[in-house]
């Protein structure tokens, strides 16, 4: 049995990943009825309230958000099944999106909103489809650590020589959708033992902005976060990042992994068109410039939209090639569960 994984003083709920509770839980007795458009939104709020406000404003539709995370709203959607009032689903990435693919509760997106997100960005089935994108990245105290000292592949961070030295949130989706990059690339048996190595050296915090502050404050050298969190701190008065830097792995790494945020129409959604128009919406270019332009600094993916001019060019990351429809987050959970990460 591994070590178990240090723990800062902000505590987590290990098994959320696992529990149907909170706001999602609401969703099923809430939603749907009407003519309203119901979202079940695991997508970032005020994000997907831009969204929402510029579709009514442009199309007369009402859009009802029922917020939660991916794995909740996931597996909510799995236990509802064909009696739920879901017509949306977005996720921020693309585990919970195969959970509900996996079940059969997608329809088919309209192929010209596909035709609007590159392949690399969307599932080769066609059964959802990205409409974001965020880079995992290294962010690393440069008082604690030089750059020649950074470590060559996400990979190393399980070598004895990182105990103690390293940063994550392993409770949260978004490095659970890192670990299913690791899974995917390195196989069951890479990934586990990554997985004993980071139980043995890394100090567990509850999310990606724990994580930072950790690095900046110097509670250890580097952390493992997705980019946009360093870069909006940055835009504003960089209190949790003014002492760190960031690191991009490229090679292809499981450390340059590019998390794909999904949004899918329900088969059983209430309002099939509407559902549909709205997925349009947010792929189109209206959609990608309220991302692109507005606070998240997520990557847009589709309409040709770019980014914001202070990040690195998506196509620039080298990110390993990977259908985001294969990334198995039960499977991660079992893994990460075994490992004595959650």
């Amino acid at each position: 049995m591994p070590v178990p994984v240090r723990h800062a003083s902000l505590a987590v709920l290990a098994g959320s990943a696992l529990l149907l509770s909170g706001c999602a839980g609401d969703a099923s007795e809430e939603g749907g009825g009407g003519d309203a458009l119901v979202v079940y939104n695991a997508q970032h709020e005020e994000l997907t309230q831009e969204w929402a406000e510029a579709f009514t404003e442009e199309t007369g539709i009402e859009v009802v958000l029922r917020n939660g995370d991916d794995s909740e709203l996931g597996n909510q959607l799995v236990q509802e099944g064909a009696a739920s009032k879901a017509d949306v689903f977005l996720t921020e990435n693309s585990p919970a999106m195969s959970l509900v693919e996996e079940a059969g509760l997608f329809a088919p997106v309209d192929e010209k909103t596909l035709a609007l997100v590159p392949e690399a960005y969307r599932p080769a089935s066609g059964d959802w489809t990205g409409i974001a994108a965020r880079s995992t990245v290294l962010v690393y105290n440069p008082d604690l650590i030089s750059e020649a000292e950074l470590p060559a592949s996400l990979l190393d961070l399980a070598e004895p020589e990182w105990e103690g030295r390293w940063g994550a949130a392993p409770a949260k989706a978004d490095f659970q959708a890192i670990v299913s990059a690791v899974l995917e690339t390195q196989g069951e048996e890479g990934a586990s033992a990554w997985l004993e190595g980071m139980a043995q050296n890394a100090t567990e915090y509850r999310n990606n902005i724990v994580t930072m502050k950790a690095v900046n404050a110097g509670e250890v050298p580097v952390g493992i976060i997705y980019h946009y969190y360093w870069y909006r701190d940055q835009d504003a008065a960089a209190e949790d990042s003014g002492n760190t830097k960031l690191h991009y792995f490229g090679n292809q790494d499981p450390g340059a992994f590019v998390s794909v945020s999904g949004g899918g129409v329900l088969n059983n959604a209430q309002h099939p068109a509407e559902a549909q128009q709205f997925l349009a919406f947010i792929a189109g270019e209206q959609g990608q410039k309220i991302l692109g332009e507005g606070y998240s600094f997520e990557y847009p993916v589709a309409s040709g939209i770019p980014a914001k001019a202070e990040l690195p060019p998506l196509e620039s990351l080298n990110a390993p090639v990977i259908d985001p429809s294969t990334l198995n987050g039960p499977r991660v959970i079992d893994l990460m569960t075994e490992a004595g990460l959650l």
